[in-house]
């Protein structure tokens, strides 16, 4: 079903303030009520001392620096948890810290500052940790630490628990009492304000006398792919986070790393948008912790020359390949189980399924692509360690899986033996025998959580563009702005004839559509030719670039024929 979206009386305070009208209309259905809201600049992000405890931080790393004590950064193996330990180490380095990183293998360690990960760190004599993208649920963790005697600071940006881990400096704008206005800051946005607050606590004091302080916007680019890639909302902060990033990335200031893993994925990065960032540079960063270990993409981020990271992004594109190939497989036995048991679960809220055979690494992506399907909440268990399922879940609007994860522990204690996550996105493990239980109980919460309104798919438009709208300059100026989570691509909708159609690639759609006198070219993925005469399309304007041309093409997101109702 295509719904539009409503355009509030905010749009005529951004047309006031010179905004063009169809630009005006797109940001007012956004939430935008203030022209305040697109200014992308530095100046415009909030003050690092909103942060909670940042000052208490800064400190302690200034202390750090000063008695050269040895630093050990404890990373995430996640896009987000890769480039916050980048950046924590490049800006860390570059204020004069000894500091090096370790980041789990999921496979052996789980996730977070766990008392094994505190005995493997302890092997190297660190006198604080430092914890990015994690840390935040790791209450054992810390107490380890302590006991053997180092700090630890923790940088998260996950929800609590009812317990935080303690002693521990914390740095999390999702931890009580703290002011900081974006909710949304992911893992190496926080690392970042971190390094900003400690470069100000060095400058007080003098640390940079007779030499130039580090230019931490440098490292912005890492910053706007680990935002992204984490799929956070993209609320003001991460806008301007993620829009100072693609600057420089597009103009020729990327880390070698982040230009390798575009150039292995054969994409212009002069061109690149937050699109490329989420499903080029993404998902190659990404493949490392899934299959192997995440050390990789975090050496591939912090090298310091194209010839040093072309052969690490090259080896990142070739796991990123055996990932595709996993995940194929994947997908269709989940596909197979949920179609099997469609008749006994026709009307379920949720989708569970499990395969011993499965990849842990994969199975968050299948649980997207589940959840893409059939627009349920949607987990994905495969067998972990100590006869332990391992699950991964996604979730639809109006369904915060964390807190879904919260009641079903509380409400079967036992039944969940860890969980941690977003709203939109949760890991957990239960007992190997627990799964039938869990599926029960979880299927319970939705029930109570969701109806058939919030189960019903729904596409999003932006209205009609009339006629002499839709032209290669409206394509060019919506591809510079961040779109993402919470603040989606614009997409338009009209009645078009199917003027000409062909099959191409695996299933797609290659057409002429019409309107008048206007003729636009366009693509339909995973839709096979032949269309009607005549659709209502839900589209996307897009430029594409083929063997050095640049064309306006429209990216069909939904169809029907144009007789039905919508």
């Amino acid at each position: 079903m295509i719904v539009r979206r409503p355009v509030p009386g905010s749009y005529r305070l951004l047309l006031a303030h010179g905004l063009a009208p169809l630009l005006a209309r797109v940001y007012a259905a956004r939430g935008i009520v203030d022209a305040h809201e697109l200014d992308h600049s530095l100046a415009a992000l909030p003050d690092f001392m909103q942060l909670a405890n940042v000052d208490t931080a800064a400190a302690r790393l200034a202390h750090a620096i000063e008695r050269r004590e040895r630093v050990l950064i404890v990373a995430d193996y996640d896009a987000d948890g890769a480039t916050a330990c980048a950046v924590g180490l490049l800006g860390l380095r570059a204020m004069g810290a000894d500091v090096d990183f370790l980041v789990p293998n999921r496979f052996e360690f789980g996730y977070g500052l766990t008392p094994e990960i505190v005995a493997v760190a302890a092997q190297r004599a660190p006198r604080l940790l430092v914890t990015v993208d994690n840390g935040i649920a790791s209450v054992d963790g810390v107490r380890a630490a302590a006991a053997a005697g180092i700090d630890v600071l923790v940088t998260d940006h996950h929800l609590p628990g009812s317990e935080l881990p303690r002693p521990a400096i914390i740095v999390n704008p999702n931890q009580p009492g703290c002011a900081f206005p974006s909710k949304h800051i992911a893992g190496v946005g926080v690392m970042f304000y971190v390094l900003c607050a400690l470069r100000s606590h060095l400058r007080r004091a003098g640390a940079f006398a007779g030499r130039s302080e580090p230019n931490l916007a440098s490292l912005l680019d890492l910053v706007a792919l680990g935002t992204i890639a984490d799929v956070v909302r993209l609320d003001h902060v991460n806008r301007i986070l993620v829009e100072q990033g693609l600057a420089r990335i597009r103009g020729g200031r990327a880390r070698p790393g982040i230009a390798a893993l575009f150039t292995v994925a054969g994409r212009d990065i002069a061109q690149a948008t937050a699109t490329d960032l989420g499903f080029v540079a993404g998902p190659r960063l990404n493949a490392a912790g899934r299959l192997a270990d995440m050390s990789l993409g975090i050496r591939c981020l912090i090298a310091e020359s194209g010839a040093e990271a072309q052969p690490m992004a090259r080896e990142l594109d070739r796991l990123n390949r055996e990932r595709r190939d996993i995940e194929t497989t994947m997908q269709d036995e989940a596909l197979e189980a949920v179609e099997a048991a469609a008749p006994a679960d026709a009307s379920a809220y949720t989708v569970c399924v499990h395969r011993a055979q499965w990849h842990q690494g994969v199975i968050g992506i299948v649980a997207s692509r589940l959840k893409d399907r059939y627009h349920r909440p949607s987990v994905v268990f495969a067998q972990g360690r100590d006869n332990e399922l391992k699950g991964s879940g996604r979730s639809i609007p109006g369904f915060h899986l964390r807190d879904a994860l919260d009641r079903v522990a509380k409400r079967e204690p036992g039944l969940v033996v860890r969980f941690g996550g977003h709203a939109y996105a949760a890991g957990l493990s239960i007992a190997a025998d627990s799964l039938p239980r869990f599926a029960v109980a979880f299927e319970a919460v939705a029930r109570e959580t969701l109806n058939d309104a919030l189960l019903r798919r729904v596409h999003e438009s932006d209205g009609a563009l009339a006629p002499g709208e839709l032209t290669y300059e409206l394509g060019v100026a919506l591809r510079q702005p961040a779109w993402g989570q919470g603040f989606p691509a614009p997409a338009f909708d009209g009645v078009y004839d199917v003027a000409d159609q062909r099959s191409v690639g695996d299933g797609h759609a290659r057409l002429v559509l019409a309107r008048e006198r206007e003729r636009f070219p366009a693509i339909a993925f995973r839709t096979a030719a032949p269309l009607p005469a005549q659709i209502h399309a839900l589209f996307r304007p897009e430029i594409n670039r083929y063997q050095g041309l640049s064309s306006l093409e429209l990216v069909i997101d939904h169809w029907s024929p144009a007789t039905s109702r919508l």
